[in-house]
């Protein structure tokens, strides 16, 4: 074992700052480090959210491979803040994957995963790491949820449901400022060169060699008869939906090779709904002028009275169907996930510490457990609706 079982890397930044707080506040009993470029900037932090005096501060810049390679043996996983990923985040994963060294991070960004596959995936099997992305609110409680669906399906149905509806139903909270930058940063890239563009597109990008059933687009509003509301495309989609389709290759397809997901935002009947759709489907969080820059977020009162709420369908070859609702008690961009990832991190110190190593998503590695972990302790639920 190593001498901490967590290290924050990207402890001084808004979300850095919030995991901190959450290690300290309930799960005090854990071995943990603050880590980053400044020592005196984490020594700052580490007062101003009333850290304990002795909290362990570890200086370490993705520049500095020697700096980045002291810091990774010194921790079970390391949590990396530290994005956009696509600019910053390959000397950490290199070092993790070559040591056997545990990693989770809030990437969303799918260059940086497929390129993380690409070159790190056979090594991370090799040494055993799990290299876990996307362990926030992208896509934590998509991901959770079409498992936790899948698996009431097979108690209700015997099987599995083939074509599963995630809509959002409600949510307070804005895009994270690493969130925006990141989609900045990725579309750039994207325009920059037509093949990136290409797999961008596809939601089976992060599924190399598997390319399932034609999927649902999700680009567009629409009347969605069959459960009496309009709905209009969602920003996260577009990985969560990579990242469904991921976890479904990883645990051997128990979702069916003719798999289709959706994923949209609920916004109501007729025609007010219809125009709250069509509204929708015209804003980008990535252009907002007023969106938080990296580093910045909402205050205590705005992380608080934030929330979320999700559901889950799908219909049986009989022509049942069963609903699951998942929910957030924070917004879902700092609050909520400064916890899910920290879970997240806990569930590979124990429940899943025998998982074996890859670059690869929640629900393969945490399963069930980390549903568990997130009940007790995140603030979210998870229910059976019908």
């Amino acid at each position: 074992m190593s001498e901490f079982d967590l290290i924050v890397y990207g402890a001084t930044g808004f979300t850095g700052r919030l995991i901190a707080e959450y290690i300290d506040a309930t799960h005090p009993d854990r071995t943990w480090a603050m880590a980053g470029r400044s020592a005196q900037k984490l020594a700052a932090v580490r007062d101003q959210i009333d850290l304990p005096g002795d909290t362990a501060m570890i200086v370490a810049d993705a520049a500095d491979p020697a700096s980045i390679d002291a810091m990774v043996a010194r921790g079970n996983v390391i949590i990396s803040t530290v994005g956009p990923y696509q600019a910053y985040g390959e000397p950490l994963v290199a070092a993790c994957a070559a040591t056997g060294t545990d990693y989770v991070d809030l990437s969303g960004e799918p260059p940086f995963m497929w390129e993380m596959i690409e070159k790190y995936d056979a090594q991370a099997k090799e040494t055993g790491a799990r290299i876990v992305h996307s362990c926030g609110f992208d896509s934590v409680p998509f991901e959770m949820g079409v498992y936790f669906l899948q698996n009431h399906a097979k108690a209700k149905f015997g099987a599995p449901v083939t074509n599963v509806k995630g809509r959002v139903r409600g949510m307070a909270g804005a895009a994270s400022g690493g969130t925006v930058a990141s989609g900045q940063l990725t579309m750039k890239n994207a325009m920059a060169d037509p093949a990136v563009m290409q797999r961008l597109m596809s939601p089976f990008a992060l599924t190399p060699g598997f390319k399932g059933a034609d999927q649902p687009t999700g680009h567009k509003p629409y009347e969605d008869a069959e459960l009496g509301s309009w709905v209009a495309p969602f920003y996260m989609a577009p990985i969560n939906t990579k990242n469904v389709h991921r976890s479904n290759l990883l645990q051997g397809h128990p979702y069916g090779e003719n798999f289709t997901y959706e994923e949209m935002i609920f916004t109501g009947p007729g025609e007010k709904g219809e125009a709250m759709a069509k509204k929708l489907s015209k804003m980008d969080p990535t252009k907002d002028p007023n969106a938080p820059k990296p580093g910045e977020g909402p205050s205590k009162d705005e992380r608080e009275n934030g929330y979320y709420d999700l559901m889950f369908t799908g219909v049986s070859e009989g022509g049942d169907r069963a609903i699951v609702g998942v929910k957030g008690d924070r917004d879902p961009g700092y609050g909520s996930t400064s916890k899910m990832i920290t879970e997240c991190a806990l569930c590979l110190v124990d429940e899943a510490k025998d998982a074996p190593g890859g670059v690869l998503t929640p629900a393969p590695v945490f399963g069930q457990a980390i549903i568990d972990r997130l009940e007790a302790h995140a603030g979210l639920s998870f229910k059976v609706d019908a």
